[in-house]
């Protein structure tokens, strides 16, 4: 099998030193061996995430992780910001586990704004609003600092924040900016294989999932904290990923996080560059994500020729659009171990299939 360069929005490379990781001989998860794995990972993943806060780890996808947000902290009801395909999931979830909650939606080339969130809020229904920070289907990232500060402003109102494609790409100062909830998987920006989500849940949050009547049983976050505080799961949890995770987040550590995210904003502003020069960049300016670029395909390429193209001929991947955006967009990720001679080299190749 050839295996393929990854310039795509997720799964996102994985460096060969890591991929060793997850051969590491088996534990017992209940062993001291694997507590202190569990205990090794929380620190690094709080200075990743600017929190003190605990940082749960779900053996699931990130939508399990979404899920579990919902399922755990809305009470009342919950507002729904959608400008994508994954911020409109969040709704779907919420909607499918019979929470109540409205979907707030604006078009998909626009960012979520804090004086929209400021209108619907202020209306008093809501216990809680889901947000998705940097859209994958649409290379849109939200105004997420700005958005918190004004949800703090309804003091009753939690925040959770779907970060899959910006967290360990972009900074999250979750504790100052005070997210109650904040996940993603481990796929994207982080650099590893997929199968593993992680969440920052606030104290306050802990708290209010206490008191909501129980709706899932894999997902209970009390319960995922209990077990936590023992450096425990209270399930099997994916123990290859979980040597894999401990490893890149030291490397993450080593290389410095202000560093990682200077590398990201770099390669993000030589794609976005090439995207102007040759095409336009799909959501509103000012919006545009550091970690993956949705180029608008103002020429009428055939984005899935080019995409075949690109992966038979120069054994690299990027992908088309998402859902009703393919062939109108494609997207290129910029995100996790990627170096900015990678990314020059794929526009270089993208050149030359593209005859520019």
């Amino acid at each position: 099998m050839r295996f393929k360069r990854l310039f795509t929005p997720g799964p996102t490379q994985v460096r060969p030193e890591i991929l060793k990781e997850l051969a590491t001989p088996q534990i017992h998860h209940r062993s001291p061996e694997f507590s202190e794995l569990y205990a090794a990972i929380q620190p690094k993943l709080q200075q990743v995430l600017y929190t003190r806060n605990p940082v749960l780890l779900f053996t699931s996808s990130s939508t399990g992780a979404m899920e579990a947000g919902v399922t755990n902290l809305v009470a009342r009801r919950c507002l729904n910001l959608v400008n994508g395909a994954f911020s409109h999931r969040w709704h779907e979830i919420t909607k499918g586990n019979g929470i109540p909650c409205d979907e707030f939606a604006i078009p998909w080339d626009k960012a979520i704004k804090p004086s929209m969130v400021d209108e619907q809020l202020a209306t008093g229904k809501y216990d809680a609003v889901t947000l998705v920070f940097n859209e994958t289907s649409t290379g849109t990232m939200n105004p997420l600092e700005a958005i918190a500060e004004v949800v703090r402003q309804h003091r009753d109102v939690f925040l959770l924040v779907d970060a899959v494609s910006g967290m360990a790409g972009a900074k999250i100062d979750t504790d100052a900016w005070g997210i109650d909830y904040v996940l993603a998987g481990v796929q994207k920006a982080f650099a590893l294989p997929p199968g593993l989500a992680v969440a920052a849940v606030s104290e306050r949050a802990l708290e209010r999932a206490k008191t909501v009547p129980p709706r899932s049983y894999y997902f209970n976050l009390p319960d995922m904290y209990k077990f936590h505080q023992k450096n425990q799961t209270p399930a099997t949890p994916a123990i290859p990923h979980l040597f894999a995770l401990n490893a890149q987040l030291t490397d993450m550590l080593a290389e410095g996080m202000d560093k990682r995210f200077e590398r990201h904003a770099t390669m993000a502003g030589i794609v976005q560059a090439w995207a102007k020069k040759h095409f336009d960049i799909y959501p509103e300016e000012g919006y545009w994500s550091q970690t993956l670029t949705c180029v608008k395909n103002t020429q009428s390429i055939d984005a899935s020729a080019m995409v075949k193209t690109l992966a038979s001929g120069y054994n690299a991947r990027i992908e088309n659009g998402y859902g009703d955006l393919k062939g109108k967009t494609f997207r290129i990720a910029h995100m996790g171990d990627l170096q900015v001679d990678e990314i020059q080299g794929l526009l270089r190749a993208l050149d030359d299939i593209l005859g520019f």
